[in-house]
């Protein structure tokens, strides 16, 4: 009998790596049979979706499923097990468990009360027992003599695997006999036999044992349609191809689709058909594509099986064979393809193929697992559908072999040379999409979009079509009726006409409940009046520039979390790529907000590497914000294709919870062509001082495959050169010891606009990284080593948190959580140092810097005018805020102004940073001029907002004081360019015991443009103003007191 055991998913796997994740696999053992599925790397809720066959013989033993947890240097660490009895499974309805969640314990009885999660299993016996194994528990033997009764099967089978034969079972013949004849089988392997196995030829061998035993070689001459046609009713049904496809749509649980196995991708192209279409012509059996691809391919005897439904119609499978043509290296073998859909939706397909070669050297190793997702493109300029195919593969090694890593290799450039074939030849059939046109389908996309107007009335049906209104208005219908029906009270107590108290305690509580509930109303209806405030954003806001343009399309938010005590929140959305910024409007009382908006970003000289995206929640420029989520794309490692419409899952305490989410549709456009890498280079030269040669696209096109890179990307420079790394080993010798080893590795350091990667391939060791120049935190040299062989060494330390994927690479990783790697022993290593150097400065760049340097620019224009007076002050209302009698006299307080270490102390301590300012210098008469530059802390502000302001200093008329007149703006806050904020400091001389002074502070906003927010803005900076001018005060006395 065959025990079938499906692994599919787990889930609140304990992390047991430092970085808070896992590594989990599944190690599956009955008997002396035992099987593992693939790593899942990262994960605490990871899904194989892989399935086992094992040949039960005694049902008294246990299932043991273990999951562990994969280290590269030390030994796996063990999460938790569960046990199964195979009798269980025998005893229970249909012979099946069935899917369930099983949970899983600890090892240690001590530890009972650890949470080691759940794995969801589908644990049950195959209906046709008739079949054998085809090999035993030792792999590596050749296949058992078996009789001609029997077929040859493989135990496992990764994502599928469901008990299918070669030939069907003789009417006449009872399982009983089967077995009794496995058992005289079993019964002669003797050792002797077994090593007659290893070294007699497989034609001496079959000699030997030819009047009761057939080779099981022969078994695979069985044609596949034959095995279908004979195959019991229950086991299996067949039906046709369309109506197994309306059968999955049916039936799909609208899972996502599989991602791209690790092995790599073969294929990734789009073209201009229906996904149903392309689905239909790679895997309909009426399809002349396999056909086609046979004789391109010197493939023979190729045989399709029909699609079947098994396990009840839970999944829908078929068997490929064929002869696979000889190369220069491995003669002609014979190769079976399992065939399984895991997804198909009338829109998305994926299809897991395994394939056996158990005719090679080493093949009951090993299988090869390829998988096709076929899914929608984004729709053609003329109208016409399009589909995208990505094909990736892995392999799945079944048992450890030390020629691991040479089959492996081998198996990949046989699978890149096969599918490229592949691709050349469905692009013969299917047109495939060129990249111009879906550039000019951005235009079609955004004129599609319309921003919504949100009218009163749904916003009153939000607001008040709740139980808090519901009730109130009971209470008042209850409340009227009641003094309609009764009758006048008569005066008493201190009661007099006109004022009727409660005459019990039961009457206080009522009146006490009706203020409260009447104060809730209260306040829904100022939120309802603050909700109809007009709203504002960057949308519409048209690029400026040649060079790399970013048009980012906000659709709308899902499932978004409510922070308020209505239920809702009042979410906008900040976008942010190199130092540059885009706000959405605001969506007040939404959890899932509509906004259509399209933000443009400014041309930039180089692709850009990453955009933040951030979801808050608004309550004033200066109140603490609510972050209801965070996300980021990396342009690096994100196909634009994919990016051109895409939900973006959204990260955070309250994003996770909610499941929030972005629609998002995102583009990027090269204006400038091959010019902007031209200019690019160019300007780099001027760094490095040394020609740079542009590479041909040959090179750039190696480049991006080596490191998966989209094909924007483009090459600088690359430096031959050692990395150092440190690799953690434990000797056997010394079993109580572990020695860190530091190894060098020779390979080459790429380097291009965005990132800097490593490639380094040894005797089939492979070791490859890349990151972010965004990533680098900084860069220092070395001096020369014993064992950098005289070099210096370049050391990169990446931001804390950052380059995670490259940790492989690195030599050590500090306290703070920085990885640091090691690179010596350049060819030319003063061109690398200074290229090194000039990338990383240029990328490198703070957006404090950038946006400082744009907003110093901007500054001049509030320059005074030939009068003297700032631009428009006289149109603005200004109210004394603050006043106040220093003791201390008023030159000293002046020196709040004056440049010096006090003012930049006492700047610092109300939250201002990064402060700057210009000297004094004289405009006209007795009028002084200086501009001020900082950034607010993250305590003053949650936006951290920079705050440019432009002083003018003057004597009072009576010569007895100073008046300072400021006027502020500020970046990087929502609605911060709607107003100018405007100060007037009056400093007078107020003799006090001989010495002491006034202060008087005026303050005014004035508003660029008109908003319905003007009120709720006003009343947030006003409270903050008066508390910040009286600890500035405070200071400058504390100052005073000091030097005393």
């Amino acid at each position: 009998m065959k025990l079938v055991v499906r692994v599919i998913e787990a889930r609140n796997i304990p992390a047991m790596d430092l970085n808070g994740l896992s590594d989990p696999y599944v190690r599956l053992q009955l008997g002396r049979n035992r099987f593992r599925t693939k790593v899942v790397k990262k994960n605490l809720n990871p899904s194989w979706h892989e399935e086992f066959t094992f040949w039960v013989e005694d049902l008294s033993e246990d299932l043991v499923v273990s999951v562990l947890d994969e280290d590269r240097y030390f030994n796996d660490d063990f999460v938790g097990q569960l046990k199964v009895p195979v009798s269980q499974v025998f005893d229970a309805e249909d012979k099946s468990l069935g899917t369930t969640w099983h949970k899983l314990h600890p090892k240690n009885k001590k530890s009972r009360s650890r949470d080691c999660g759940e794995i969801l299993l589908s644990v049950f016996f195959a209906q046709n027992s008739a079949f054998m194994p085809s090999n035993s528990d030792d792999d590596h033997l050749p296949p058992l003599r078996k009789h001609p009764d029997f077929t040859v099967e493989s135990p496992s089978r990764s994502f599928s695997g469901s008990s299918r034969s070669s030939s069907p079972m003789p009417s006449g013949m009872r399982m009983e006999d089967c077995a009794t004849k496995e058992e005289k089988v079993i019964a002669q392997k003797t050792i002797a036999g077994r090593i007659a196995q290893i070294f007699i030829k497989n034609g001496d061998l079959a000699s030997s044992t030819s009047a009761r035993s057939v080779d099981s070689s022969e078994l695979f001459e069985t044609p596949i349609a034959e095995v279908y046609e004979n195959k019991p009713e229950e086991q299996s049904s067949s039906c046709n191809f369309e109506e197994a496809m309306k059968r999955m749509e049916a039936k799909d649980e609208e899972k996502e689709c599989p991602s791209n196995l690790p092995g790599g991708v073969l294929l990734d192209q789009l073209y201009v058909v229906a996904s149903s279409e392309l689905n239909s012509l790679l895997f309909a059996p009426d399809s002349h594509f396999p056909g086609a691809l046979a004789d391109l391919q010197g493939t023979t005897e190729l045989q399709q099986g029909p699609w079947v439904f098994e396990n009840g119609g839970d999944s829908l499978k078929r068997v490929v064979s064929y002869i696979k043509a000889a190369t220069k290296l491995i003669k002609a073998v014979k190769a079976t393809e399992d065939q399984t859909y895991l997804k198909a939706d009338g829109k998305v397909f994926a299809v897991l193929a395994t394939v056996s070669t158990p005719d090679v050297m080493y093949g009951s190793t090993f299988k090869v697992e390829v998988l096709y997702c076929i899914t929608p493109g984004p729709e053609m300029p003329s109208g016409e559908e399009s589909s995208r195919l990505v094909i990736s593969w892995r392999m799945n090694f079944i048992q450890n072999t030390m020629m691991k890593g040479m089959i492996e290799n081998g198996a990949r450039q046989g699978l890149k040379d096969s599918y490229a074939q592949y691709g050349s030849l469905l692009a013969q059939n299917v047109k495939p999409v060129d990249p111009k046109d879906v550039g000019s389908n951005k235009e079609q996309v955004l004129a599609s979009l319309q921003v919504e107007h949100q009218s009163d009335w749904k916003l009153a049906v939000q607001y008040f079509a709740n139980i808090t209104m519901v009730s109130t208005i009971i209470a008042v219908l209850y409340v009227s009726t009641h003094i309609w029906i009764s009758a006048p009270s008569t005066i008493q107590g201190l009661e007099f006409v006109g004022l009727d108290l409660p005459d019990s305690i039961g009457e206080v509580i009522v009146c006490a409940l009706l203020v409260i509930q009447a104060e809730r109303v209260l306040k829904m209806i100022a939120r309802f009046m603050q909700a109809r405030v007009q709203k504002s954003s960057d949308h519409g806001v048209k690029a400026q520039g040649d060079g790399w343009l970013l048009t980012v399309a906000l659709i709308e938010g899902s499932n978004l979390a409510s922070v308020d005590a209505s239920g809702f929140s009042d979410p906008y959305v900040i976008f942010t790529t190199n130092g540059k910024t885009r706000t959405s409007s605001i969506k007040f009382q939404k959890s899932d907000p509509l906004w259509n908006e399209i933000f443009e970003f400014d041309a930039m000289d180089e692709p850009p590497s990453v955009m933040e995206v951030e979801v808050l929640d608004f309550d004033g420029p200066f109140d603490e914000a609510t972050s209801l989520g965070h996300a980021e794309i990396n342009f690096v490692k994100t196909n634009l294709a994919d990016l051109a419409d895409v939900w973006i899952p959204l990260h955070g305490k309250l994003a996770q919870a909610c499941q929030s989410k972005l629609h998002l549709r995102i583009f990027l456009n090269n204006t400038r062509g091959n010019n902007v890498v031209t200019e690019y280079i160019n300007k780099m030269e001027k760094e490095v001082g040394k020609k740079i040669n542009l590479r041909s696209p040959q090179t750039n096109s190696a480049f991006q495959k080596l490191f998966g890179l989209p094909p924007e990307e483009f090459l600088i420079n690359d430096f031959t050169c050692h990395l150092k790394r440190k690799m953690p080993t434990q000797f056997f010798f010394y079993p109580f010891s572990s020695f860190k080893l530091f190894l060098e590795k020779l390979g080459r350091l790429f380097l291009s606009a965005r990132i800097i990667g490593f490639h380094a391939n040894l005797f089939g060791h492979k070791t490859k990284f890349f990151f972010l120049w965004e990533d680098i935190d900084d860069i220092q040299l070395e001096t020369p080593t014993l064992s950098s062989m005289g070099s210096p060494i370049i050391v990169m330390t990446l931001r804390p948190g950052r380059g995670m994927d490259a940790r492989h690479g690195a030599k050590s990783q500090d306290a703070q959580g920085r990885l640091k790697f090691y690179f010596h022993t350049f060819v030319s290593f003063n061109v690398g140092q200074r290229t090194i150097m000039a990338l990383w400065k240029a990328r490198s760049l703070s957006p404090e810097q950038k946006v400082r340097i744009v907003e110093e620019s901007e500054s001049k224009s509030l320059q005074t005018e030939e009068g003297g007076s700032f631009l428009g002050l006289e149109d603005v209302y200004m109210s004394e805020v603050y006043s106040s009698v220093l003791s201390l006299p008023a030159n000293f307080f002046m020196e709040l102004f004056s440049g010096g270490d006090m003012e930049y102390k006492i700047m610092q301590k109300l939250g201002c940073l990064n402060y700057s300012s210009t000297l004094w210098e004289l405009d006209k008469g007795d009028t002084y001029v200086r501009q001020i530059c900082f950034k607010f802390d993250k305590h003053v502000s949650h936006y951290r907002g920079e705050a440019v302001s432009t002083q003018q200093r003057s004597i009072l008329p009576d010569r007895k004081g100073w008046v300072i007149e400021e006027v502020m703006t500020i970046h990087g806050i929502p609605l911060g360019d709607y107003f100018n904020l405007h100060f007037r400091y009056q400093i007078e001389h107020a003799p006090l015991k001989g010495k002491g002074c006034s202060v008087n502070v005026f303050f005014g906003i004035e508003w660029l443009k008109s908003t319905r927010n003007q009120k709720r803005i006003s009343k947030n900076i006003n409270s903050n103003l008066q508390s910040r001018l009286k600890l500035m005060t405070d200071e400058v006395e504390k100052e005073f007191l000091t030097g005393k």
